[in-house]
């Protein structure tokens, strides 16, 4: 389908140059936060990652974007450059023009322009696209770079960008002046579903259309963002592709097509202590519900009790024969989750497992009925026992005292309303 047939004055999602559309999302502003905090203090180096088309680009040119005048920035894709070749790249990135000189004529250059920068102005920053391919002698010379310092504080901002995780190359005995650097290690993280649903409608607005949804009903939305596993590179080529193929308004979900999605960069053991360095609060739990295999939608679990049932006063309402009226209750306390069976018909599975009582860890599968609720919270890593955690009684006792008064509320509204017309008995 050609754009004026979509009612589009312009491609919402273009695959080739610099965004013209910044849509905000969660991990976009985390993104953003970090690097500005790199920026603003004094002695900082971070650590940026993300898979193939995690959107690493388009934030870094957004955040060079918004410097001051005052500020020199530096993005160098150093993928197979050596020592020579990387200080040339910065030095013309940063203005110089080049003639032949050698390696040690290089770095001096390179070492009076960020101190004369830093004593004047603002420290310049310098983003290294692909680090983990960098000749080791490159790595040697970021080193030197890194310890370069003006009154004690750093001369030069490194951001350090690759695909993969950096940690396990910068721990290495060799490269300590960079560890010993680094404030922040952050790891891009994909959209939920309802980010995903904003972002497409956002660009398809700004494109033109008026009426989003009628090119991407919801349903076609939920599955685009799955297709994509939420990465927007991804999902701006799905969605490409998808509105390609159509041939009538609105797309059909059959036209998605369901590539190999990359895995984030993050392992779950390392992502709290990495978001605690980057400054960031923990995220809460996401909750990932699915009916015979399909994702009915994701819930953020932000509140401190959940309550799950059959009946539509629950928190999250449940449509099933199998399912009791009020089945499960989730509470959170500080990380933890606490999962209790309210004495249900069927009974609540953790795993396959019948439970009553029970502690959530991440990627727990929990099971009332025929629904599935996949538990995401990276951060819930260890199962302990139910009498080791510290778990507030108060927290479950509200929790519980909560749910006795919206039972109470549930039965008066379903009783009915007496009225004078009503029968009386005689005496």
């Amino acid at each position: 389908m050609d754009l004026n047939a979509a009612g589009l004055n312009e491609q919402p999602f273009p695959t080739l140059g610099n965004a013209s559309t910044i849509v905000k999302y969660t991990s976009q502003q985390e993104a953003l936060s970090v690097l500005e905090k790199t920026r603003a203090t004094p002695n900082a180096l971070c650590l940026f990652q993300g898979p193939t088309l995690s959107g690493k680009s388009t934030i870094l040119n957004e955040f060079v974007d918004s410097l001051s005048s005052d500020t020199a920035a530096a993005v160098v894709d150093g993928k197979g450059l050596n020592t020579s070749s990387l200080l040339e790249a910065v030095l013309r990135q940063f203005g110089y023009v080049m003639e032949p000189s050698t390696i040690t004529e290089l770095l001096a250059m390179v070492r009076v322009f960020a101190l004369q920068q830093a004593s004047s102005h603002e420290p310049p920053i310098l983003i290294i696209e692909n680090t983990h391919a960098l000749n080791p002698s490159a790595l040697r010379v970021l080193c030197e770079l890194a310890d370069l310092n003006v009154r004690g504080k750093s001369a030069l901002k490194l951001v350090l960008v690759s695909d993969r995780s950096l940690l396990p190359l910068i721990e290495a005995p060799a490269m300590t002046s960079i560890y010993k650097h680094l404030t922040h290690d952050f790891h891009l993280r994909p959209m939920n579903n309802t980010e995903a649903t904003e972002y497409l409608y956002a660009k398809l607005s700004l494109a033109g259309r008026t009426a989003p949804e009628i090119v991407f009903p919801m349903s076609v939305c939920t599955e685009l963002w799955r297709a994509s596993g939420g990465w927007p590179g991804i999902l701006d080529r799905i969605a490409l592709l998808t509105l390609a193929k159509a041939e009538s308004l609105p797309a059909s979900v059959a036209l998605i097509e369901n590539p190999i999605v990359p895995q984030g960069t993050w392992d779950n053991a390392g992502l709290a202590e990495a978001e605690q360095r980057a400054g960031l609060p923990p995220r809460p739990p996401t909750l990932f519900v699915s009916f015979n295999g399909k994702t009915l939608h994701d819930l953020t679990f932000e509140s401190p009790r959940m309550l799950i049932g059959r009946s539509e006063h629950n928190d999250l309402p449940l449509s099933s024969k199998f399912v009791s009226r009020h089945h499960t209750l989730l509470v959170r306390h500080g990380s933890t989750t606490f999962l209790m069976d309210l004495n249900s018909t069927n009974g609540t599975y953790v795993n396959s497992k019948r439970v009553s009582n029970h502690v959530l860890v991440h990627n727990d599968v929990v099971t009332i009925g025929d629904h599935r609720i996949k538990f995401n919270d990276p951060h819930a890593t260890e199962r302990n026992a139910l009498t080791g955690i510290e778990f507030a009684d108060t927290a479950i006792m509200k929790s519980l005292d909560d749910m006795r008064k919206l039972l109470a509320r549930e039965n008066t509204a379903v009783m009915p309303i007496q009225t004078e017309n009503l029968p009386t008995s005689g005496i």
